[in-house]
């Protein structure tokens, strides 16, 4: 395995099928106008996890590769832990990259759903991370003449009784008069924790940054478009009377809802340890050159816009690197938009 690990890797794209339908968004950022709207409506960045989609447990989707090879980053990792992921990271967290990043393009709704915590996935999943995420949005388009917006948290009142009825009955508009409704524009950046409802709304084009777990409870039995979605892509093996222990039932307003979980950009940072200790997320603009460090962490870059050099590679949107925490200082030049990402505080 001949790839070095004291500078950026780079990754080939990762796409992920899913029940929903979207993706034409990241195709433009690929350079492919007038791409139709498929069931593969996310990109998976840095990501050492693979989808989990019932009746395709044979595919492999959503794992990051090294461009150009059939070596994925999870191998790479396993073979040089210490080097990518850095001495502090390895000690807490062993070799897991502890963070999932995905770019996602819905033209319809997805389905209401809700992530464990850490401290329920340990009980029912017996695994060591749970699924807290933050969406930020890069833009978005109408769809059916309705702007982008999230469906996000519980209102006041809404009891366990109140949500199993409404799963029982499968009455979706009162399932979604069960959460607030937030239109959102770009820049607008949300922290979902375990435990909380919510649905990302038709038209979103955002950069979801999340703990490295496809663990996804759905109250609805079938997607927007009608697509009927499997009894294990609802309750993921805990059965439909269990999968109800996940959710957090703690009803607010909308305004306390915004004030929680809304976080406002602090100059390039998006999301920091202040706000979780999962993962941080930047966005960098470049007007020139830039020397990126490593830090004795890991990290990863995905170029949102414009067109630069790394090396002798040439960036261009969708462009993405690995960071390893051994890796030596480098330049990026050029008129660049990128984003970088970074797993849990070590």
């Amino acid at each position: 395995m001949n790839i070095n690990v004291k500078g950026p890797i780079r990754l080939d794209r990762a796409s992920a099928w899913r029940t929903y339908s979207g993706g034409s968004l990241i195709e433009k950022l690929y350079g492919n106008e007038g791409m139709p709207d498929t069931n593969f409506p996310e990109d998976w960045i840095m990501s050492t996890v693979r989808a989990r989609n019932a009746g395709r447990e044979d595919i492999v989707e959503g794992l990051s590769m090294i461009f150009g090879s059939e070596v994925s980053l999870a191998e790479l990792i396993e073979t040089y832990p210490e080097q990518m992921l850095g001495e502090r990271h390895l000690r807490r967290f062993g070799k897991s990259l502890g963070v999932l990043v995905k770019i996602i393009d819905s033209a319809e709704r997805l389905t209401v759903q809700v992530h464990p915590t850490r401290a329920q996935a340990r009980a029912l999943f017996d695994s060591e991370y749970g699924k807290t995420e933050c969406w930020h949005i890069l833009g978005g388009r109408e769809i059916g003449g309705e702007p982008p917006c999230i469906y996000f948290g519980f209102k006041e009142g809404v009891t366990r009784e109140r949500w199993q009825k409404v799963f029982d009955d499968q009455d979706i508009p009162a399932m979604l008069g069960c959460l607030h409704k937030f239109e959102v524009k770009p820049g607008d950046t949300f922290l979902i924790k375990g435990g909380v409802p919510h649905a990302i709304g038709a038209g979103c084009l955002l950069v979801e940054v999340q703990e490295p777990t496809d663990y996804t409870i759905r109250t609805e039995r079938t997607t927007p478009k009608g697509l009927p979605v499997a009894d294990f892509m609802c309750h993921q093996g805990l059965g439909f009377e269990r999968m109800f222990d996940c959710f957090d039932y703690s009803g607010a307003s909308a305004e306390s809802i915004r004030e929680e979980y809304c976080i406002m950009p602090r100059y390039e940072e998006i999301i920091g340890y202040s706000d979780t200790e999962m993962f941080a997320l930047e966005k960098i603009e470049v007007d020139g050159e830039r020397v990126i460090e490593s830090g004795g962490v890991f990290s990863g870059i995905y170029v949102l816009e414009g067109e630069g050099r790394l090396g002798d590679d040439r960036l261009m949107p969708c462009s993405q690197y690995f960071i390893p925490a051994a890796s030596e200082p480098f330049t990026v030049s050029g008129r660049l938009t990128l984003i970088r990402f970074y797993g849990p505080r070590a």
